[in-house]
Formats: structure tokens, C-alpha cells, sequence
């Protein structure tokens, strides 16, 4: 059996709330320095910076995932990750018609910028990325799904933008097969009261600033994988999120 320690939510300098020094290769040398093996990048409403990050993460040895915070026109979150960089960006040009367009103040929520694996500003995205866009529940998932995706609501433990404060339980009739909770403690609980039983329970850091990235402690256990198939990983990833 091989151990994978992950953290599959975690915002860069381009979305509105991330610190700046969240740039694709420093939460790449975090990752590393905290012992984790698959990271995946989940700024909000977008995957621009998800390339840097994939070349970044390489230096590293690290698998890197491509993926999106998304929200819901209910002003849910829910986690997308994509089999391949290709169609997380494919995605992302999909989602821009979707989005509401308030111009960003950077005064108030920060430059939301787009980097290079080398820390160079490559541009800036002009409009607010965490507000919530114009696709409902059903759709959103629909959207991320027509691009492989996993899809599962983003820690369902906290009353911000949580499903279960908005809706007041997970909505089988969607088909997730995944959730997050933030805080591992409570996974128990939450399996018991809101009838989690068979669904795959994931722990991420949300992490905005680089301290807050996980350290190894949750983990993904897989045999017979071939650990140096970045792809295969990945696609074991999304499988497993997927229920498989």
C-alpha cells in the first residue's frame, strides 16, 4: 500500500482573499517543506493560475491537480478537481460567460493576480472572483462534471458558504459522492447526522495564507499503483472522489 498525504484546497494570490505571497511556487514549496505529495490549486471561479502551479509542483516531485472553488448562485462552494490541467482550463473558459461581473477593489480584497512558476505577474484579474455566479447547484455540478470533474461541496462544516447551513443536509439527488470537512474531528459526527455513510470524506486546509497549508497528516491509501504515474495518480484521485 501507498500513502499519499494531500491537501486539495488551497487558494493562490489570484483569488481576491489569498495573501500575496500565496504565488504558485511558494504554496508549491510549502506543499514540499509540509511533506505532502498530491496539492491541488482551487481559487475561486477560476484555474488561471493552475499552470504555474503544475510546473511548479514539478520541480518539487509534487502531483499537482488542477482545480476550482466554485460559487453557486446559492452562494454554495463546491470543489471541482479536473483529471488534467487541459480540461480544468477548458472549464474555466466555460465558466466566464457564467460569471457576474463586479470590478474588483483592490483596496478592500487584494489584487487578484495572475503568476508565472516564477513568481512574475503575468496580469491581473479585474473583476471579483469570490462573489457568486449565476449557475445554480444543479448546474454548476452539470458544468464541472461535462469536464470530467470531481465535484463535491466544500467544507460542509462551516456555516459560510457551506451546503448544509444554506440547505440544511447534502442533497442526495445530485449524486455527490465526496464531501469535505474541515475539521477532521467532526467527520464522525457528521457522517452520523447527515447520513455521510459510503461517501468519501476529504480534510483540506482552505488554506489563503502559506501557513495554513496542511501538514502531512491526511492521507489517501492506494495499492498497486505505479507512484511515479503523475497522470495515473490522478486519475486514481478523481476515481476514488467519484466513488470508484
Amino acid at each position: 500500500m501507498s500513502k499519499f498525504y494531500y491537501d486539495l484546497h488551497i487558494h493562490s494570490c489570484l483569488s481576491p482573499c489569498g495573501d500575496d505571497d500565496m504565488t504558485p511556487a511558494n504554496i508549491a514549496g510549502m506543499a514540499f517543506t509540509c511533506g505532502l505529495k498530491i496539492v491541488a490549486l482551487t481559487d475561486h471561479n477560476t484555474t488561471k493560475n493552475c499552470r504555474a502551479f503544475f510546473t511548479a509542483c514539478h520541480q518539487y516531485g509534487l502531483i499537482p491537480v488542477a482545480g476550482a472553488e466554485i460559487t453557486t448562485a446559492e452562494d454554495i462552494h463546491i470543489v471541482a478537481l479536473f483529471p488534467t490541467l487541459e480540461q480544468a482550463e477548458a472549464f474555466d473558459s466555460a465558466l466566464q460567460s457564467h460569471r457576474i461581473l463586479y470590478r474588483n477593489r483592490p483596496e478592500i480584497f487584494g489584487e487578484q493576480r495572475i503568476m508565472d512558476a516564477e513568481d512574475h505577474v503575468l496580469g491581473i484579474d479585474e473583476y471579483l472572483l469570490s462573489n457568486a455566479t449565476l449557475l445554480p447547484l444543479e448546474d454548476a455540478v452539470s458544468l464541472a462534471k461535462s469536464f470530467d470533474a470531481a465535484v463535491y461541496p466544500a467544507h460542509i462544516d462551516r456555516e459560510a458558504n457551506g451546503i448544509i447551513a444554506i440547505l440544511g443536509d447534502v442533497p442526495k439527488d445530485l449524486g455527490f459522492t465526496a464531501v469535505e470537512i474541515k475539521d477532521p474531528s467532526l467527520i464522525e459526527q457528521y457522517r452520523q447526522q447527515y447520513s455521510l455513510h459510503g461517501m468519501r470524506i476529504v480534510s483540506d486546509s482552505d488554506a489563503h495564507v502559506l501557513w495554513d497549508v496542511n501538514e502531512a497528516e491526511n492521507f489517501l491509501e492506494w495499492e498497486d499503483i505505479d507512484e511515479s504515474s503523475e497522470d495515473l495518480i490522478r486519475a486514481r484521485l478523481i476515481a476514488y472522489l467519484n466513488g470508484k
